[in-house]
């Protein structure tokens, strides 16, 4: 394969990033512990937690797991939102030798059961408020060690744990507060686990939005390429900035995704950085509260939660002088949404690309970039991208087809389904992203659209993406998403869902705009306004969802 990629890339980024720098993401950390110990690694609700306490704390936690005879490798769920506790959890599963399960905090009872039950998760830490869910399907799983926290008890507040709602799931299980778990950790002593590099980190479910929900088996391996990967890739924007200081980055997005554990997380730990924890993303005006008085210079994000911000008065309040990468991913960024975040920080959007089942970062723009392109840039090192049909084969330069990516990046498989493992692997060892996208000469990646989302009216292929993009530039829009429903005479047409931001927006301002900016066939023929639209933890818009309402109101018509 001729990477031509590697022409484009930014000043002083090579080609390939050393996999065996660290045996094991536990090492990685160990090693920041060490190097930063003085250092702030966390902040939270005015809380901070220095890499020497998270050091100590899952050092703690690690030997309370040890010391109720989990066996090497096994699996522990962590159902917590951006609280301190998270990658005091996090260390210690992994410095145990055991597997970070990750789950949302906001599953139903019957989601979460699936979860443990597919991951055979024996032990859980979670929030307190969320341990109804837990209560509701516990006797039914294999979870028998429940660690429960609170908001507050990191910050000195006592917890006392409530009387299990079921008894009979109780009588074989051992449940503790984190206090009590990190005091018994300290008493029993920690044995490190010594991990390789092959065995399983994390097993990252994907959001289901596109099916059944599954574990994308990711290894310590995966993890560290990752990690490196992205210290190499964002090195050139940080190298003429002394004024910076220490680095800062937004947590805004959950550690429990994969873009939040790696980008935000993981990254941070490595480079010695702060992490300012959010807990609730979607409260805009108190995350703008939270970040007073830092001068962040990193802020990853999604593009519903750059479109909020710049709709909450105060965000113009904040400190942007030292604000250098602003690293869009989860879901195209718009260009009027980028547009007006460069107005106000200064800063551009740089968008990329990545999945659970990469780790998730596979192509970004560079880090020098100066204003949004609306690609999501070259493959980073060690990483091949290929663009192929169905068939298998590569397609011209230019031309759609399937994103298809190799690298050390990608995950082992999905957890316990190796025909399902098997359907999105290549002969050659290029996993199937189920992303329409192409490659253009200087080897940047346009994503088009998922392949489920492709909506064909009248044998014309129409990409919800461009539809949503042209839209969401109608000052009266505050957000949009583009769906098929099923049309006698075209086979499909495209449907609005639409939230205002002008509440004086009318169907028929939409209907004009889109006959200015698009053809016949990729014009909107219905629009219903919604106060708000579903999104996934991330605040991924659930598409398919609306999809599937549209459909099924189209059956019942």
């Amino acid at each position: 394969m001729d990477k031509i990629w590697l022409k484009a890339y930014p000043p002083g980024v090579p080609a390939e990033i050393d996999v065996t720098q660290f045996g094991s993401v536990t090492d990685l950390l160990e090693h920041s512990f060490r190097t930063y110990a003085d250092a702030r690694a966390f902040v939270c609700l005015g809380r901070e937690l220095t890499y020497a306490q998270l050091d100590a704390q899952s050092r703690h936690l690690a030997a309370w797991f040890q010391a109720q005879g989990l066996v090497r490798g096994a699996r522990i769920a962590v159902m917590l939102p951006n609280v301190l506790q998270y990658p005091v959890a996090m260390a210690a599963i992994l410095r145990a030798g055991y597997v970070v399960v990750n789950v949302n905090p906001l599953y139903t009872p019957r989601e979460l059961e699936h979860q443990l039950n597919d991951s055979g998760a024996e032990a859980i830490v979670v929030l307190d408020a969320f341990v109804n869910t837990l209560e509701a399907v516990q006797a039914r799983t294999a979870v028998r060690h429940v660690v429960v926290t609170s908001v507050g008890e990191m910050m000195g507040a006592p917890l006392t744990l409530a009387a299990p709602a079921d008894a009979g799931a109780a009588a074989s299980s051992t449940r503790v507060t984190l206090n009590d778990a990190l005091a018994q950790g300290a008493v029993a002593g920690f044995t490190p686990a010594q991990t390789r590099a092959d065995e399983v980190a994390v097993l990252q479910y994907t959001g289901g939005t596109t099916g059944v929900s599954k574990g994308a088996t990711l290894l310590h391996r995966n993890l560290i390429a990752n990690i490196l990967q992205s210290e190499a890739w964002r090195a050139p924007a940080y190298q003429d900035r002394a004024d910076i200081g220490a680095y800062i980055t937004v947590v805004a997005l959950p550690l429990y995704h994969i873009f939040g554990l790696t980008v935000c997380g993981l990254l941070s730990m490595r480079c010695g950085g702060m992490a300012i924890l959010i807990p609730n993303p979607r409260d805009i005006p108190g995350m703008v509260q939270a970040l007073q008085g830092y001068a962040i210079n990193s802020f990853p994000g999604v593009n519903t939660m750059y479109n909020a911000l710049l709709n909450e008065p105060t965000f113009a309040t904040l400190d942007f002088s030292k604000l250098v990468q602003c690293t869009g991913g989860g879901m195209a960024v718009q260009q009027a949404v980028a547009q007006r975040w460069q107005a106000l920080t200064g800063v551009p959007i740089i968008e990329g690309y990545g999945l659970s089942e990469t780790s998730p970062c596979v192509t970004t723009n560079s880090p020098l970039a100066t204003a949004f392109s609306g690609t999501v840039g070259l493959p980073l090192p060690s990483t091949e991208v290929s663009i192929r049909d169905d068939a298998g084969d590569e397609v011209p330069l230019g031309q759609p087809g399937e994103i298809c990516i190799r690298g050390p990046q990608v995950m082992a498989g999905y957890w316990n389904r190796p025909a399902e493992t098997a359907a999105v692997m290549t002969s050659d060892g290029f996993f199937k992203s189920g992303d329409i996208g192409l490659m253009t000469e200087t080897g940047f990646v346009r994503i088009v659209d998922r392949k489920k989302d492709m909506i064909l009216v009248s044998g014309f292929n129409v990409y919800p993406n461009e539809i949503e993009d042209v839209v969401a530039a109608h000052p009266g829009v505050f957000e949009v998403v583009a769906v098929g429903v099923p049309d006698e005479q075209a086979g499909e047409v495209v449907k609005l869902y639409v939230v205002k931001r002008d509440p004086a927006l009318t169907e028929a301002d939409i209907f004009a705009f889109c006959k200015e900016q698009l053809t016949g066939y990729k014009r909107p023929k219905q629009i219903e306004f919604r106060d708000a639209l579903p999104k996934t933890n991330v605040g991924k818009i659930l598409r398919r969802t609306l999809r599937d309402e549209a459909r099924a109101e189209a059956q019942h018509r």
